[in-house]
């Protein structure tokens, strides 16, 4: 229930950004249109919210056949969870990360790259799974992926928002598109959003990590993986948009203000997963 409150506040804080936008860009015209345009992305993301995010990772979806070890493995682990079995997915992308998605554990998709299974033993792949399907049986993935979701479609408004303030965009009856407060929003509306992010993923990481260690038997392998992980180079495929759904971020944290991380440092959450028993 928890999560599903904040979902609802999160659509209706990215809902206003997205109105925000159609103020800004065209008035009373703008505004409504904005409205029309946030309702569809709403209904979409909450409903097509597992789909649009394997399009943007471009994750593809893996039969068993396809990758017999990867796909047992998961089965094993979604029955120690006692969760329905979900999709499973993998990135082509040698940086080595995993992640969750979905609406709910019947629409729940576990997603790995194709690095992570290049450098993780069994018992380390096992912890990185447990993780991510903690998340799944947390329920942190429905507001996860809406995050992602709505986050590049202000991103995306924030772009344009930027070139008509740029080359003089505006609306024509005098309602609005001040160049100033469209460049104000597109640059306050991607911070904002990552914001959200970020307390969205920081609050649940820590204790998908001790879910996910009981889902695996074991704190040791996930605290091996993630020590693997932080020394890992960044991808190169992910984008700012979804950083927030990896188990550790995708891309290079030493840029980012610390307000701004999307997860705990890796050394804490060794730490405490070393300090578990077992």
């Amino acid at each position: 229930m928890h999560n599903r409150l904040r979902t609802v506040i999160l659509l209706g804080v990215l809902t206003g950004f997205i109105m925000g936008f159609g103020q800004f860009l065209g008035g009373s015209h703008g505004l409504m249109i904005g409205f029309v345009i946030a309702m569809v992305m709403n209904l979409g993301s909450w409903w097509f919210s597992a789909d649009m995010v394997l399009a943007q990772t471009r994750a593809k979806v893996v039969q068993p056949e396809d990758a017999p070890e990867l796909y047992n493995l998961v089965a094993h682990l979604a029955e120690r969870a006692s969760l329905p079995m979900p999709r499973v997915a993998i990135v082509n992308d040698p940086s080595p990360n995993a992640f969750a998605t979905g609406r709910n554990p019947n629409r729940a998709v576990v997603a790995v790259t194709s690095g992570l299974l290049n450098i993780m033993n069994r018992e380390e792949l096992a912890g990185v799974l447990g993780h991510e399907l903690a998340h799944v049986k947390n329920r942190d993935i429905l507001i996860g992926s809406v995050a992602a979701v709505l986050a590049g479609v202000i991103m995306f408004l924030a772009s344009i928002a930027k070139f008509g303030a740029i080359f003089g965009g505006g609306n024509r009856d005098g309602e609005g598109g001040n160049p100033l407060a469209v460049l104000l929003m597109a640059i306050l509306a991607p911070l904002a959003a990552g914001l959200i992010q970020a307390a969205i993923s920081r609050a649940g990481e820590y204790q998908a990590d001790d879910t996910g260690a009981d889902i695996a038997g074991t704190p040791y392998g996930l605290a091996s993986a993630l020590e693997k992980l932080g020394g890992s180079r960044p991808s190169t495929q992910a984008q700012a948009n979804t950083a927030h759904l990896y188990i550790v971020n995708p891309l290079s944290a030493r840029s980012m203000a610390s307000l701004f991380a999307t997860h705990p440092p890796i050394e804490e959450r060794v730490a405490r997963l070393r300090g578990l028993r077992p």
